[in-house]
């Protein structure tokens, strides 16, 4: 079975977002303007990278990341790799042709029968709606966050909350940064 991992920039409040903001409410772009960048504390980003086999995206962060990230150095290893894409409005006409082997999954029912394939670690940026969806029907299998020391309020989050017994994490992982931001690394307990 193929580890699904989630991977994250989060907010101490659970706000989640993409690198450099998003629209939509007060404090978007937070993590570049409040956080003094230090590389190191980004590091996990190329080693997930190295590990992922496989890229899973919600709708939404596949049309953010597809016109993008196909022509940037920095996400290279992701160009060759397979991308999954979970919507039920996508088309293949919607599909960019610059970024690889792109696949279309109609259900969280494709997510799991994919999660039953032969091959390494399944990757899930961005994509809020789409992992607390996959965390409700427990299929993810390990947290990557990189927690930033702000409190936020507004925002879309990374966590549900649906009514639903405790999910425990056990933390293989993690590194505090002197700007303040924090590796965290869960996996699911089962």
């Amino acid at each position: 079975m193929r580890t699904l991992i989630s991977t994250a920039f989060v907010s101490l409040d659970g706000v989640m977002e993409a690198p450099g903001g998003e629209p939509g409410y007060r404090n978007s772009g937070w993590t570049f303007k409040d956080v003094e960048f230090l590389p190191e504390a980004y590091a996990l980003k190329g080693q997930e990278q190295e590990e992922a086999t496989a890229l899973l995206l919600g709708r939404a962060s596949y049309e953010a990341f597809s016109p993008v990230w196909p022509g940037m150095a920095e996400f290279a290893e992701y160009k060759v790799m397979p991308k999954y894409v979970v919507s039920t409005k996508l088309t293949e006409g919607d599909l960019v042709s610059d970024w690889g082997e792109t696949t279309i999954l109609r259900s969280l029912d494709e997510v799991a029968a994919l999660k039953e394939t032969e091959g390494g670690p399944i990757i899930v940026h961005g994509s809020t709606e789409l992992n607390r969806n996959l965390a409700d029907a427990d299929l993810i299998d390990r947290y990557h966050l990189l927690v930033f020391p702000l409190l936020l309020g507004a925002g879309k989050r990374l966590f549900s909350d649906t009514d639903k017994d405790a999910q425990k994490l056990k933390l293989v992982e993690h590194e505090a940064y002197a700007n303040g931001i924090q590796k965290n690394v869960f996996e699911v307990v089962r």
